[in-house]
């Protein structure tokens, strides 16, 4: 370990010092006043230079040469250039951006028929699709860029492209046509001499074995492509190389090789500034923490590789750290109680014994103990009451955040896409020619429903995150949330006392969340039309009512309470310290009354 360590801190040291010479030359050539095609090729130079190796210098030496190129009005320049851009956008997690940069690249390069500069930006895009899963769109590209590829007779990028669409069976569990195509692409390129084409096919075929859990074969395929990456010096291609290794030993159970290579992964990736090789690699060390059974380090890991991925998804977090860190608070409370539980009966042994020795001090210890027992019993009912409740919250705080996260994911995501697609649709319109009125009223039927559906985004999504609780007081954001309920049949009502000055948050929440289930309820089973809700405050708490006119339901039946809904309602309010009582029967509707108490 300390052996690798040492030449991984060579391999950049020596990076360094060849790449900095190559860096400072390229840059005193743009920077002096020679002709622009001397400046713009140094530009592209230093652009592949620093490609997979400083993302974020990538970025800003792309944004010089994209205004030199723009400058001297040189479009091809410019495409190649936001290639450039939208790989280094890529590996950072940036997908949209780096979407924008290689669609308007290919939309140049197409314009002037430049197949040999078009073909591996077609490659980067399927990519891009690839790692969003989209895999259809993903063989597209990469059909595009082989038949541009087999046009020209490049071997090298036939190579290349056989070996990234490989991925795509993969990922779809073709593993024999995967296969076949990992290997056609290292036939070709070690016909050509290209050591690391071949690494590259080596890696992907170990990745078939890992999953095929063919441990042995996929070690010894990513050992050989170490070992030609190393001699290449290729430090990104090597920490790639130490991740796989990585998650193969810990596929064949050899945890602390795991580890290793893990480590050494993420001291590379961290080298690159590649936070997505970093995430993978923490994801990967939380697992084998798991397997271990050291939750504690499980949890760090993944913390580590959350903070890491906000940048790169907005998705699939909260869930899965609860979960890890409901297994450690878990162990951690079961293992407190047996303490306290083993320690009572240690005391129970030895009242016991004195109770023998001596009858009437055995009557006065005996009496003594039965209170101390029911001290103690009091004081672990008491301290089981406070570890439910702050499950409890937990549990409501962990839905607060999934709400939120998911409104967020409305708003910024579906909407936004649906968004982009009312554009696309309208800036369509004004280029196709219809042939009849009656198409012409289709197209305008479809825009509206676009239109419609991102009004519907936007209402689910302030629904579920109300903006007016954060704001405003909660009779202000009930009103607000009745406002948005688009229901013609239903009339809703709302009173409110006493609600101007702010609650609790937590009471204002759960208060909300109530009556929001409630309304739902009325909605969903109850056939009424008219529903009211008062919400009162007062010197003895807060009072609330929620009436509807509906069909009502047998509160004596015990099934309907077991639904989710109801369910919801009470423990919400018993988390408060409140009441809940359901008034209704069969054809005359139903009340829901609850009263919460403020502690002052």
């Amino acid at each position: 370990m300390k052996y690798t360590a040492t030449f991984i801190t060579a391999l950049f040291l020596a990076a360094f010092v060849y790449g900095q010479s190559t860096v400072d030359s390229l840059r005193s050539v743009i920077d002096t006043k020679r002709s622009y095609n001397d400046q713009i090729n140094a530009s592209l130079k230093l652009l592949e230079t620093f490609q997979l190796k400083n993302f974020d210098t990538t970025l800003m030496e792309g944004d010089k040469a994209l205004q030199l190129a723009r400058k001297n009005t040189d479009s091809v320049s410019v495409a190649e250039i936001k290639r450039h851009i939208g790989v280094a956008s890529y590996f950072k997690g940036k997908y949209d951006v780096a979407a924008k940069n290689f669609y308007e690249s290919i939309a140049i390069l197409e314009k002037v028929n430049e197949k040999k500069k078009l073909a591996p930006v077609y490659n980067d895009l399927a990519k891009l699709y690839r790692k969003t899963r989209d895999l259809d769109r993903a063989l597209q590209n990469y059909n595009k860029a082989d038949a541009i590829y087999r046009q020209l007779n490049d071997t090298a990028g036939i190579s290349m492209i056989l070996n990234e669409s490989g991925v795509v069976f993969e990922y779809r569990e073709d593993y024999t046509e995967a296969i076949n195509r990992y290997t056609s692409s290292m036939k070709l390129a070690e016909a050509a001499g290209d050591s690391l084409s071949v690494s590259y096919s080596l890696s992907n075929i170990a990745g078939v074995y890992v999953i095929q859990k063919k441990y042995e074969l996929a070690e010894k395929n990513l050992l050989r492509a170490l070992n030609i990456r190393q001699i290449l010096r290729d430090s990104f291609a090597i920490a790639l190389t130490y991740s796989d290794l990585g998650v193969a030993m810990n596929g064949k159970g050899d945890y602390n090789k795991a580890v290793e290579y893990l480590s050494l992964s993420n001291q590379m990736a961290e080298h690159l500034k590649y936070p997505e090789l970093q995430s993978n690699n923490y994801n990967e060390l939380s697992a084998v923490a798991q397997k271990q059974g050291d939750f504690q380090k499980a949890f760090q890991y993944f913390m580590k590789r959350s903070a890491l991925r906000d940048s790169l998804y907005a998705l699939e977090k909260t869930r899965q750290i609860e979960e890890l860190n409901t297994k450690y608070e878990t162990a951690q409370r079961e293992q407190q109680i047996q303490n306290q539980q083993n320690k009572i009966r240690l005391q129970n042994f030895l009242f016991i014994g004195i109770a023998g020795l001596v009858l009437l001090a055995g009557l006065l210890i005996y009496s003594q103990y039965k209170r101390y027992r029911l001290r103690k019993e009091t004081q672990l009912q008491a301290e089981i009451m406070r570890q439910q409740e702050i499950a409890v919250k937990a549990v409501m705080e962990a839905e607060e955040n999934e709400r939120e996260r998911i409104a967020k994911d409305l708003h910024d995501g579906v909407g936004q896409m649906m968004s982009a697609a009312k554009m696309n649709l309208s800036a369509f319109e004004s280029e196709i020619q219809f042939s009849n009125t009656e198409h012409k009223e289709s197209f305008e039927k479809i825009i509206s429903l676009v239109d419609e559906s991102c009004k519907e985004v936007r209402t689910v999504s302030h629904i579920m995150m109300p903006n007016a609780l954060l704001k405003s007081s909660l009779g202000a954001a009930i009103r607000e949330f009745v406002d948005k309920l688009n229901n013609k049949t239903l009339k809703v009502h709302v009173y409110t006392e006493g609600l101007d000055e702010r609650l609790d948050s937590n009471v204002e929440t759960v208060l909300y969340r109530v009556i929001q289930e409630c309304v739902n309820n009325t909605i969903k089973h109850a056939g009424a039309t008219t529903l009211d809700i008062s919400l009162i405050k007062d010197k003895d708490g807060i009072s609330g009512t929620i009436e509807d006119n509906g069909k009502g339901f047998d509160t004596t039946d015990k099934e309907k309470f077991e639904g989710i809904g109801l369910k919801n309602i009470t423990t919400r309010i018993e988390y408060l310290k409140g009441t809940v009582d359901f008034d209704s029967a069969p054809g005359r509707g139903t009340v829901v009354a609850l009263h919460v108490p403020l502690h002052c």
